[in-house]
């Protein structure tokens, strides 16, 4: 849907054929997440019925602002005031704000379902915290929130004010683009363990950044980063 030659008047229409797209799949995302959050719930035994409430599409303004910020390169500007990014030929540049468009799409759908089971935790009398399900593959800053296990009931203890380039998030937790985090909900009385890899980045938090004030993140980074490539596992 974009012309290139005629940005002016295609990036507004694609922006609003986009944001249907994510409205479409963030309800799809969160009906699979309730299902999910149903399936803990009786695998744990939990006494008791409780409906899920199934989390809202995110907001159009949200869509929007976000899709803007992918496709903020493509726009012309003097040389003087352009960025390295903004000074790439036009079909870089387009190619570029298309796969920043992706992660934001993936990012908007998969929070509805993240939503959906931290809005019930909250509000479920038998679930007592949540914790952070990260791929091997993934990042220092999600492997270091998901060794903290189930922790989780406050913005403060989800990572909130752990880094900052982390935006966008859905209110406790924070996910970034092509995250393939999850949020595993914890029950009254059920025993959580940490999986074999989260344990590892544990025991590396305890050996390398605890007792850090202030450096724990960067220090937990640089002993990941040597963890993950020593066992030749890729890095995000």
């Amino acid at each position: 849907m974009l012309d290139a030659g005629r940005l002016q008047a295609t990036v507004p229409p694609w922006i609003d054929a986009v944001t249907e797209v994510v409205d479409r799949y963030s309800q799809t995302s969160a009906t699979l997440a309730a299902d999910f959050y149903d399936g803990e719930r009786e695998a744990a035994g939990v006494p008791g019925s409780f409906t899920v409430p199934v989390a809202d599409p995110p907001p159009d303004e949200q869509v929007d602002a976000s899709l803007r910020w992918a496709t903020k390169d493509l726009w012309p500007r003097s040389e003087s005031d352009a960025t390295v990014a903004q000074l790439e030929p036009l079909d870089v540049r387009i190619e570029a704000a298309m796969t920043k468009a992706d992660g934001v799409v993936d990012r908007l759908v998969l929070n509805a379902g993240r939503e959906t089971v931290l809005q019930a935790v909250r509000q479920d009398p038998q679930a007592v915290a949540w914790a952070r399900g990260a791929a091997l593959g993934c990042c220092s800053f999600c492997a270091l929130m998901a060794s903290r296990g189930a922790t989780y009931r406050t913005a403060g203890t989800a990572g909130r004010d752990a880094n900052a380039r982390f935006e966008g998030d859905t209110g406790e937790a924070k996910f970034h683009n092509w995250c393939r985090c999850v949020v595993i909900p914890v029950y009254r009385g059920q025993v959580f363990e940490l999986s074999p890899h989260a344990a590892e980045w544990d025991q590396l938090y305890k050996d390398h950044a605890q007792g850090h004030p202030g450096a724990q993140l960067s220090l937990f980074r640089r002993a990941f980063r040597e963890h993950q490539q020593a066992r030749g596992r890729p890095i995000a």
